[in-house]
């Protein structure tokens, strides 16, 4: 089975079955605060193209001009629900919508805004990209309470630049040079569990 084909299916599967629980995030969403279910951010997919990223608004809307393309845990512009999307990560599941799309992979570097990209050394630049985005990686894993990090930072995106980014393209390169299948469910079921626990 190719991993397009395994997307679309996991995909597919994910949405019919969770669609009852996207329901009534819709539903707490627009009755917690005014604005559009879904927050559509401009993200860097393969080969350096752009689309937008599918992901459940958390934040009051039109927000993200008013502060940084980052977020910490004690960030005003989060809502209510937000607060506990973003916990559990529920924030992340309108992605399927983009991995059906051919925007995304269920497993994949995650999509960084043009603005992080530019950090980017050329040559591991050129390697991260040449593969589709994800849903989930080990990165994601291991900074799942990223937020959390940032806020102790007087000044989180210079932390995230000069710490975090350099972290993450290490897990991205390696994924780059080393995926498969076997890996890809693994890290599947590794990301089910950090958000169990």
């Amino acid at each position: 089975m190719t991993k397009r084909l395994f997307d679309i299916l996991f995909s597919i599967l994910a949405l019919s079955l969770l669609s009852p629980l996207l329901l009534i995030v819709t539903i707490w969403i627009k009755l917690d605060s005014k604005g559009p279910v879904f927050f559509r951010q401009v993200r860097v997919a393969r080969y350096g193209a752009k689309f937008r990223i599918f992901k459940f608004r958390t934040m009051s809307d039109n927000t993200e001009s008013l502060g940084l393309q980052i977020t910490t845990d004690n960030d005003p512009r989060i809502t209510k629900a937000g607060i506990f999307l973003r916990k559990y990560k529920v924030d992340e599941l309108p992605q399927f919508i983009n991995v059906l799309l051919g925007d995304m992979s269920i497993v994949g570097p995650r999509p960084e805004v043009p603005k992080y990209v530019a950090y980017y050394p050329e040559e591991i630049r050129q390697l991260v990209l040449s593969i589709r985005p994800g849903i989930t990686d080990k990165a994601s894993i291991e900074f799942k309470n990223e937020n959390a990090l940032l806020k102790s930072s007087s000044n989180s995106e210079k932390i995230y630049i000069e710490n975090i980014i350099p972290i993450k393209l290490r897990y991205y390169t390696d994924y780059a040079r080393n995926r498969t299948m076997i890996g890809d469910v693994k890290i599947i079921m590794h990301t089910i569990a950090s958000i169990i626990h």
